[in-house]
């Protein structure tokens, strides 16, 4: 059980999910999240468990408002959960505000054997022991358990509004502080537009995005601590790379729009072969012929056109994937394994770390396997994002040379 093995360390679960499907089919999809969910803390049985959701109350949050409190009460109060006598709650539901709403949810749920875990007050810069459940939602901004922030409207493709930003809660768990960051960067909004450079524009923004939440959560205003960072990334794979591969010996066509000879639509067939369709591209489509790739061994054949990351890989850090792309999956409750041809497939969903955060890992002595990072329902319906999963643990104290964290001891 959880509660075993709690002095020589935490067992830790990090979560992310995008869970926007679900509140617009609460009904088919809602019920199968949840149980595979619960499947995964059955399983890793963590004392500390963080959740960060994305697009959580799905694409109108007003209308499902219901389902929202629905879905926030059953993680609470369910069976599954029972041993986790005190969680945080934290619900972007500021939807009338544009500047504002991310649409992040932010879940924390501690293990009843689970002692003396504090949480910092990033107003007063004091910890505080975290004691009973309590949810905290509207406006984020005057809570002082967090930090949350829209990106700059100047950030944002053609300048136009979307839910993307991030919230920051820091913790002190077994002496070791770190951060956890839930983000949500921007997606590709033209599968043509990423196609015509490598790297695609889009990338470009979510890297300019993705190191502005970095220097936040580094600069000077807070002691620097290790930090998680868990959300959708968006990260795509580079689509001039793959479509190149994929398509390497097909002809291409172009088709225009008659009245403003604009690209709507690339067809790549085979050379011979009756000039079989092998891809279809648009917009919104990437209609490739053949999904097997994306599937086989994991789809890890096209891990190396998985880029984005590359360019922070001084401040950031990941296991090894080895789950196929998480995104984007048929909403079709029918369907566990089946992509949608709205998108290439791709690891959207990540875990990252700083390199001070891998070194809190605690590694196994033995061979046993201690760290695992997978996505959780593989053969289930979880809607367009499976999500992806953490766990590992931290050792007693792991964090004090580089945190300073008897200041934990300064709580009120």
């Amino acid at each position: 059980m959880a509660g075993k093995g709690a002095a020589a360390g935490a067992a830790v679960l990090l979560v992310t999910a995008n869970v926007g499907s679900l509140f617009d089919d609460p009904e088919n999809l809602q019920k199968n999240w949840l149980r595979e969910f619960y499947q995964v803390v059955h399983a890793h049985k963590p004392h500390f468990m963080a959740l960060h959701c994305q697009e959580f109350g799905g694409k109108n949050y007003e209308a499902s408002m219901s389902h929202v409190d629905k879905f926030v009460k059953e993680l609470l109060s369910s069976d599954a959960m029972k041993d986790y006598n005190r969680a945080r709650v934290y619900l972007d539901e500021n939807y009338k505000s544009q500047e504002h709403f991310t649409a992040l949810g932010s879940f924390y749920f501690l293990h009843e054997s689970l002692k003396n875990i504090y949480q910092f007050d990033f107003k007063a810069k004091k910890y505080k022991k975290v004691t009973g459940k309590e949810i905290y939602s509207d406006t984020l901004e005057s809570t002082p358990m967090l930090e949350k922030e829209k990106f700059p409207q100047d950030y944002f493709p053609e300048c136009k509004w979307s839910r993307k930003g991030f919230i920051r809660t820091r913790w002190c768990i077994t002496d070791c502080a770190f951060d956890l960051v839930n983000i949500h960067l921007f997606h590709d909004a033209s599968n043509l537009i990423a196609w015509e450079t490598s790297p695609s524009v889009y990338s470009g923004i979510r890297h300019k995005a993705l190191g502005y939440v970095l220097d936040r959560i580094i600069d000077q205003r807070f002691e620097k601590v290790s930090y998680f960072v868990f959300g959708d990334f968006n990260f795509r794979l580079d689509a001039k790379a793959v479509v190149e591969t994929l398509c390497a010996k097909a002809t291409m066509q172009t088709i225009r729009a008659a009245d403003t000879n604009e690209v709507v639509k690339l067809i790549f067939r085979e050379s011979d072969n009756d000039r079989k369709v092998m891809l279809q591209l648009e917009k919104k489509l990437f209609d490739y012929f053949n999904q097997d790739v994306f599937r086989d061994n994991n789809g890890t054949a096209l891990l190396e056109f998985d880029r984005e990351l590359s360019v922070f890989k001084d401040r950031l850090y990941e296991l090894d994937i080895s789950f196929p792309p998480s995104y984007p999956y048929s909403e079709d409750s029918s369907q566990g394994k089946q992509y949608m041809n709205t998108r290439c497939p791709a690891w959207c969903d990540r875990i990252l770390m700083s390199h001070s955060a891998k070194e809190l890992i605690l590694k196994s002595e033995n061979d046993e396997k201690i760290v695992i990072y997978d996505h959780i329902g593989p053969n289930v319906c979880m809607g367009d994002h499976k999500p992806v999963f953490l766990s590992f643990r931290i050792a007693a104290g792991a964090g004090k040379p580089i945190a300073n964290v008897h200041k934990c001891c300064v709580v009120q």
